[in-house]
């Protein structure tokens, strides 16, 4: 709804627009499951749990740090690459941290229900390793896509 509602006046790039669906479409699957019951994922590379739902923190890193070096970019509020690079990945991990604290009210609220919803089908680690995943995400798309992302910024500034 917000895309569409500012396609006109903010039109994203279209490699971001490309992360965002396949973003969406990790979501959807792992709600569809739930992220603990993805089907094609279980047993897979003789895991013990199904790592699915890594699979979206992961996400959850990579498609937000595209968004937010556009942001950054498009609207200069930081010029420098090294800080640039520094905020996008400290906002990446303030919305995983976030998210992390909802699921852990969810948890409290629900009583009973908290494991399913968790997900963290026994793993004590899940939280720290969720928003180690949105870490390594937020990294790989920045040494990934920076250039190629630099240059979709560049045409459509120039049309």
């Amino acid at each position: 709804m917000l895309m569409a509602a500012t396609y006109k006046s903010f039109r994203l790039s279209p490699v971001l627009y490309f992360f965002i669906l396949l973003h969406c479409i990790v979501l959807m699957v792992g709600g569809h499951y739930t992220y603990a019951e993805v089907p094609w994922f279980d047993g897979l590379f003789g895991a013990e749990r199904n790592n699915y739902d890594k699979v979206g923190h992961f996400f959850q890193g990579f498609v937000p740090a595209l968004l937010a070096r556009e942001i950054l970019i498009r609207k200069r509020v930081v010029n420098g690459d090294f800080w640039r690079g520094i905020i996008i990945v400290a906002i990446c991990l303030a919305f995983s941290a976030f998210y992390e604290l909802i699921e852990w009210w969810v948890a409290l609220a629900s009583g009973e229900d908290a494991e399913a919803f968790l997900g963290t089908q026994g793993y004590v680690w899940d939280t720290q390793s969720d928003m180690a995943l949105a870490l390594l995400g937020a990294l790989c798309s920045l040494l990934v896509l920076s250039a190629f992302h630099n240059r979709q910024l560049k045409q459509m500034a120039g049309e």
